[in-house]
């Protein structure tokens, strides 16, 4: 006899999203606004410096959408928006975005640091955004990293390499400029655009080459 819980509701997409300190906080704030309103769940996580990022460069205070997000915070949705955005302390390496029975359907750190890159390369789990990136990669799910220093150092490059070997798809912000861009917010979405594809995410934005892309 076949059950209703044999065949359980899909779920929506869930995505990890992970913030270090590395510049580039509009990255982050953009890619968390689309992924929420595609109907996304998210789950965050914040490094200690990330945190210092996110005041130094749009000046948030506190870990909440309407801080994180502002042109969220009073939409007709913004109940349905928070609970869809669950944030996680950096310390508690016991959150479920640690384990890998935890299914997701991929991560990006966006900013990502060198630091945060080095750790994650050297499978140093001793916080939770590096440890939910390990075990996204142990799981073979989609880990992009979206290394945002330069000029690289040989350790940059090796620690790249290192995850390029792992797995991960390593999408530094290299805007292209053959669609014009007219404003730091279309420079923005050139990337997060790319991120969004690269983890199967539907978006509208005018960031690929050719009109029927």
């Amino acid at each position: 006899m076949t059950t209703h819980q044999d065949h359980p509701a899909p779920r929506s997409k869930r995505f990890v999203i992970g913030i270090s300190g590395a510049s580039g906080a509009l990255y982050a704030r953009r890619l968390l606004e689309l992924l929420l309103t595609s109907g996304a769940e998210v789950h965050l996580v914040v490094s200690e410096y990330g945190q210092r990022l996110l005041f130094d460069e749009l000046e948030v205070r506190k870990l909440e959408l309407a801080q994180l997000v502002p042109a969220l915070a009073s939409v007709p949705d913004s109940a349905d928006l928070e609970r869809r955005l669950t944030i996680h302390p950096n310390k508690d390496v016991g959150a479920v975005i640690a384990s890998g029975s935890f299914l997701h359907d991929g991560m990006a750190v966006v900013p990502c640091s060198s630091t945060s890159l080095g750790a994650i390369a050297s499978g140093s789990g001793s916080n939770l955004l590096t440890r939910a990136a390990m075990v996204t990669l142990k799981e073979r799910r989609p880990l992009i990293v979206c290394h945002r220093e330069m000029p690289l150092s040989l350790i940059d490059i090796e620690n790249m390499r290192t995850l390029a070997l792992a797995g991960a798809t390593l999408c530094p912000p290299n805007p292209g400029f053959y669609l014009h861009p007219q404003s730091i917010g279309d420079v923005v979405d050139f990337t997060v655009g790319k991120v969004l594809d690269l983890l199967g995410v539907e978006h509208r934005l005018d960031t690929r080459w050719g009109s029927d892309a």
